[in-house]
């Protein structure tokens, strides 16, 4: 099992998938890193050698922001946003979306499961 960015990648699948599996490596990152390094696009995990796995790693470490670092400063620049108190701050510290979408109806991600209101019991003579 090949361990990357402290993540442990799945070793039978192609090596393009694999790296997605680190946070902040998408599909196109994860084709460039394989080209910076000349693996091969169908090579699997599985048949790299421990010079390419170490390639991998010192490209990853030195070229991207992964894992906790960019999960950090995701959360730092959301904390400066609530803190300014703009707009987007507030739509996230409220909890409802941030980028606009309506919230009459929808907006279950984000706003949490529907909570039903107590109305009055209908009286009936």
């Amino acid at each position: 099992m090949a361990r990357i960015a402290g993540v442990n990648i799945p070793t039978n699948k192609r090596v393009v998938i694999s790296l997605r599996y680190i946070y902040g490596i998408g599909p196109q990152n994860a084709v460039a890193i394989c080209e910076q390094v000349g693996i091969p696009a169908e090579r699997r995990v599985n048949q790299l050698t421990d010079e390419e796995i170490v390639k991998l790693r010192e490209v990853i470490d030195r070229d991207y922001r992964v894992e906790g670092d960019l999960r950090r400063e995701v959360a730092m620049n959301i904390k400066r946003l609530m803190d300014m108190a703009c707009y987007r701050g507030l739509r996230h510290r409220r909890g409802l979306p941030v980028r606009g979408q309506r919230t009459h109806t929808n907006a279950r991600t984000r706003k949490g499961k529907a909570v039903a209101i107590a109305g009055k019991k209908k009286v009936t003579k």
